[in-house]
């Protein structure tokens, strides 16, 4: 699995965040709740959803465990902050550089494409981590978290060693 390095320009996204760790895994409900207000958010840039981690400053993933708390957003793409469907957030994604790397299977399967990238890529390859927020673009090719043809892209912050 080789990814596509990417620079991007920020992306400005509206959506629902919650405060998590992987022992209390609340990404359904979120999710859910997201999905049955989405239409609410009429200047989207596309029909593409976000899933969005923002870790704790000086994160690293060396040190993650099941306890480690972070932020998950469900998220849509939009041109502008200038309405915002009350009860949602705003936040901008950082542009930069990008290794993104698409994910094809059930969400259960997730965490062996994630091991091979942080585990297998990252260590061998010209980069590092970047300070900025990890995030997966569903797209048209996402077509739900059991689907075993499901396809959603990654997107992993980074920076030459």
């Amino acid at each position: 699995m080789k990814p596509e390095i990417l620079e991007i320009e920020p992306l400005k996204i509206i959506g629902k965040c919650v405060t998590t760790t992987l022992s209390f895994d609340d990404t359904a409900a979120l999710w859910q709740d997201f999905m049955s207000r989405h239409k609410e958010i009429k200047n989207c840039v596309d029909s593409g959803f976000y899933s969005m981690q923002v870790y704790p400053s000086g994160f690293k993933v060396e040190e993650f465990t099941r306890e480690t708390e972070f932020e998950r957003w469900a998220a849509v793409e939009v041109t502008d902050f200038d309405t915002v469907p009350e009860g949602m957030q705003t936040k901008t994604i950082a542009g930069g550089l990008y290794a993104v790397f698409t994910h094809v299977g059930p969400v259960k399967e997730f965490v062996e494409t994630s091991n091979y990238i942080y585990g297998t890529w990252l260590p061998q390859s010209g980069y590092k981590l970047d300070k900025r927020a990890h995030f997966e673009r569903l797209g048209e090719k996402y077509y739900g978290p059991e689907h075993p043809e499901s396809e959603e892209e990654i997107w992993l912050p980074i920076q030459l060693k």
